[in-house]
């Protein structure tokens, strides 16, 4: 979490500078406070009204404004944050940091400061390959700047190599991370599930649900922030896979429950996937036809391997901890009450995924931890800040 935590962001004029405003969004939905600082050519990609109407304060982009210096110095405007963040870190404020210069105010704030630093560049692919663009990045690296990406991938000048903007998770990560050394679950074997899982019925045809994965993902990326090596067991998303962690990409529960079982031994295991309680019992060599007036076939369906009572099982190879997950529809705290003794599992996550409460597909969820103890519901947030409480409760537990 960055509850408390002050971040300067320098956002450079680039394409990719757009997503800063998603990541001002993010950092305060974990509790930061986020300044915002535009360069020049910042402001012919996203404008000062946007970056102040999200961020909820001035923009500062004048070096030489009589306003901001009379109500706090632009010394003290660096030096009052804990972290300074240039995203989108352009090929050219990389040089300019690199040479030390101070020609413009994000240069001066970046050259004034005596807090760390993290840049996430994003740039064209030669750009980013060019020497220069390397001898400045080793430079920096020396320094103690940190960085994160860039990534590889198509960018939108029709080019395709290494060059993207990290996304934007995995720069709150990298923030979280520069912010909160601590790594409690260093020495720690984590394995999570995530996304659905699809059963086939014939080659194109598949039971499925509305699991996007991005809670179970949002859990291994928050496990591998405090230290431990994660395993993410996978069913088909649209999600990037998480910096940091070893992914196992599955489709069907028989699949995931192999996978992790060869991921065994863990210290915990956190089943956060929608695994379908079904397959179809006997999977057609050929798409099935719709025949002229004759009847829908007939599809028989057996139960799928329950991976949570797996895991929970008795045994030398069951992990200290096992977190199951329960999305229920009504009756929330009594089902998963229910399923938690079912399963065998020490804590349950229960959260309502019913049409009105948005949490398949969306971006926060509103949960409740079963354990012995009792039911202890949780406030509503965003799935990184529900998987941040949960990687820490896991730390506490195993500590």
């Amino acid at each position: 979490m960055l509850a408390g935590k002050k971040i300067f962001l320098v956002i450079a004029g680039g394409i990719a500078a757009y997503k800063s405003l998603e990541l001002i969004r993010r950092l305060q939905d974990r509790g930061a406070t986020v300044r915002c600082c535009l360069t020049a050519n910042a402001r012919e990609f996203v404008t000062p009204m946007a970056v102040s109407a999200l961020s909820q304060g001035p923009v500062y982009m004048d070096q030489f404004s009589l306003k901001d210096e009379s109500e706090m110095g632009h010394i003290e405007l660096s030096r009052q944050s804990d972290l300074l963040v240039v995203a989108p870190a352009t090929a050219n404020i990389l040089a300019r940091m690199a040479a030390g210069m101070a020609d413009e105010l994000a240069t001066t704030l970046l050259l004034a400061t005596d807090k760390p630093v993290l840049v996430a560049p994003a740039m064209n692919v030669r750009m980013w390959l060019h020497a220069a663009t390397q001898a400045n990045v080793a430079t920096l690296k020396a320094r103690g700047i940190g960085f994160v990406g860039p990534e590889e991938g198509a960018m939108a000048c029709n080019e395709f190599g290494p060059g993207r903007l990290a996304e934007v998770p995995d720069i709150v990560s990298a923030i979280e991370t520069m912010l909160n050394p601590r790594r409690p679950l260093a020495g720690k074997r984590a394995i999570v599930t995530s996304g659905p899982t699809v059963e086939p019925i014939d080659p194109v045809r598949f039971i499925a649900n509305r699991s996007s994965g991005k809670q179970g993902h949002a859990i291994a990326r928050a496990l591998a922030d405090l230290g431990a090596a994660v395993t993410l067991v996978s069913g088909p998303t649209a999600l990037d896979d998480p910096a940091g962690v070893s992914v196992v990409h599955v489709e069907s529960a028989r699949d995931m429950l192999a996978a992790c079982r060869a991921a065994l031994p863990a210290d915990v295991a956190v089943c956060a996937a929608a695994v379908a309680d079904w397959g179809v019992d006997t999977v057609a060599t050929q798409k099935l036809k719709k025949e002229p007036g004759g009847a829908p076939p007939a599809i028989r369906l057996v139960p799928n391997p329950d991976i949570l009572a797996t895991l929970s099982a008795p045994g030398n190879a069951r992990p200290r901890l096992v977190v199951g997950f329960a999305a229920e529809t009504e009756k929330l705290v009594e089902h998963a009450t229910a399923k938690r003794a079912r399963k065998g599992c020490d804590w349950i996550v229960a959260n309502d995924v019913s049409a009105a409460a948005g949490t398949f597909g969306g971006d926060s969820n509103q949960v409740t931890l079963i354990s012995e103890s009792g039911a202890d519901p949780w406030p509503a947030a965003s799935k990184e800040a529900v998987a941040a409480r949960l990687a820490d409760r896991i730390a506490e537990a195993l500590s």
